[in-house]
């Protein structure tokens, strides 16, 4: 008789049978899930019940990721390596002396305070949704979309950290996010989605912003960086390109699960795209003027973008397959179709009367970049905006540069200055307003004063800048007292031309001309040496393998 030892088998053990991909997410995701017995489920998930929206089965979800948490790390960290080191060469070569322009930077100020906080916002919320939805897959797409927000936000900060070591206006971001005037607009964008329920940020931020927006917002500002030599920025842009594919998966798939759960969600859908659409656009008002009035190189007008990433692709590609499940294109797009021509030009307009306040400086277009502006809309900016500018540019020429003498009125829904012309009558400035328990609320738009009659009690609480000024909250009664409280420094605001940064990128470049000559005798010399023939050939060999 033989005998086993107890850890040799007879036979060797069988070989685990290995997971397909399918089989490893779920066992990974979904499968982790149970259903609660000491506590009911209502009890569990608290935050799904009262906004009127019907889910009657979770597992319909269709997980828009469709990565583990492992899988997910290891991808994100072989993109964070390809960036930092872009950024440590970018620093380490001056890089910051190669853009176009250093006006160009002023775009990037604007995206620092008025974006990058947005990120982290959204990497608070999504994480709240990964808790409190109650199907496994909505739970970890929020997970995922969680920690791609954080990661945006710090890689955004680390991109543009190198700029605040050379130019004004960096330093203090974060504080400026809560305090200034116009970054109130992004600011109370999300502070408004924020305070609502968890399927309308889904919709709010999940789709109309990541969805119908994005593109609007995040290609214009990367375009711009690669056309006026941001390497930086543009190297984010690409690392951050696939996770904005994936937000926008997971926006549509958000808006057609509920749609598909219940035919009672379509209403409560449809004024969510509605209000949301409304809100989203106006922040990208301060996109329309970067585009068109802040690049030393222009990309793209804001009128082709407008064209391109929310007509011919939202428009004519989204809403009709939206239109299956009930839902029409949103109220008071055809206005926002209609101030394509105009917006860019009413929101610099705004910026350059109070960029005294503003932690950027903003200045004159000058001829050819006027030239450019007609170029782009024929039918309306000769007619409409060109006499202005050529007038403000002459004042300024004079040593009378205009700012605005007070402050101005506020939109009470989505903070933006109240400089609008009235919808399709651009003799006229746009006033509306309505009377909500004897107190009387101003409006930029129909559409705003839609918006506030909707939820009176939830918009009459916002917190408007001007108004905070005026009731002594915001440092003192002064400008220079509400400067200090907004945490400006010399060189952060007014006008460029003669400004601190200014006056360093001519500094720089005369030293560089000094040692290297101008940029057109380094092309005669490079000519001479036959360099830029061989660059030329080399280029045209690798289009040609290409």
């Amino acid at each position: 008789m033989t005998t086993t030892a107890p850890n040799q088998p007879n036979q060797a053990a069988a070989k685990p049978k290995k997971l397909s991909m399918k089989a490893r997410y779920s066992a990974l995701t979904r499968d982790l899930d149970w259903q609660p017995s000491y506590v009911s489920e209502d009890e569990m998930y608290p935050h799904t019940t009262y906004e009127g929206i019907k889910i009657h089965d979770w597992t319909k979800w269709d997980d828009p990721f469709r990565l583990t948490v492992d899988a997910y790390h290891r991808y994100q960290a072989e993109k964070d390596k390809r960036l930092y080191s872009v950024l440590d060469g970018f620093a380490q070569g001056q890089g910051h002396l190669t853009l176009a322009h250093a006006s160009y930077l002023n775009a990037m100020k604007i995206f620092l305070g008025g974006v990058t906080p947005l990120e982290y916002q959204a990497n608070r919320h999504f994480a709240y949704l990964a808790r409190q939805f109650n199907g496994p897959g909505p739970r970890f797409a929020a997970l995922c979309q969680s920690i791609d927000e954080m990661r945006h936000a710090q890689t955004e900060i680390h991109t543009l950290s190198n700029y605040n070591k050379f130019y004004s206006g960096f330093h203090n971001f974060l504080q400026q996010h809560d305090r200034v005037w116009y970054l109130s607009v992004t600011k109370s964008y999300f502070d408004d989605a924020l305070s609502a329920g968890p399927f309308e940020f889904l919709i709010a931020i999940g789709f109309s912003f990541e969805y119908l927006l994005t593109n609007l917002l995040f290609v214009p500002f990367m375009s711009a960086a690669s056309f006026n030599g941001d390497l930086p920025t543009m190297t984010f842009g690409f690392s951050a390109q696939s996770d904005e594919s994936r937000h926008m998966t997971l926006g549509l798939e958000a808006i057609k699960f509920i749609l598909e759960q219940d035919e009672a969600n379509v209403p409560i859908v449809q004024e969510w795209v509605d209000k949301w659409f409304w809100r989203g656009y106006r922040v990208t008002g301060l996109v329309a003027a970067m585009l068109d009035y802040m690049l030393p190189r222009p990309v793209m007008s804001w009128k082709e973008a407008f064209e391109l990433y929310f007509e011919q692709q939202m428009m004519n590609g989204l809403f009709p397959d939206l239109a299956l499940y009930g839902i029409r294109p949103p109220r008071h797009v055809d206005q926002a179709i209609r101030e394509k021509e105009h917006l860019s030009h009413w929101l610099y307009d705004t910026l350059y009367q109070f960029s005294h306040a503003a932690n950027f400086t903003t200045t004159v277009p000058d001829e050819e970049h006027m030239d450019w502006l007609s170029q782009a809309y024929p039918d309306t900016f000769d007619q409409l905006y060109r006499d202005k500018w050529e007038e403000t540019r002459a004042l300024d020429q004079a040593g009378k540069r205009f700012t605005y003498p007070g402050l101005p009125q506020l939109c009470q829904v989505c903070q933006v200055p109240m400089t609008f012309h009235a919808d399709g009558d651009p003799a006229h400035m746009a006033q509306h307003y309505s009377d909500h328990e004897g107190e009387h609320y101003n409006f930029c738009s129909e559409a705003c004063k839609w918006i506030f009659d909707r939820e009176p009690v939830k918009y009459r609480q916002a917190w408007l800048p001007v108004h905070q000024i005026y009731q002594g909250n915001c440092g003192g009664p002064t400008l220079p007292d509400v400067m200090a409280w907004y945490g400006y420094q010399d060189g952060d605001a007014g006008e460029f031309v003669g400004s601190i940064d200014d006056q360093n990128w001519q500094k720089w470049h005369r030293q560089i001309e000094d040692k290297l000559g101008t940029a057109q005798e380094v092309e005669t010399a490079l000519d001479a040496e036959g360099v830029t023939a061989a660059a030329a050939s080399v280029d045209a060999s690798i289009g040609k393998d290409a």
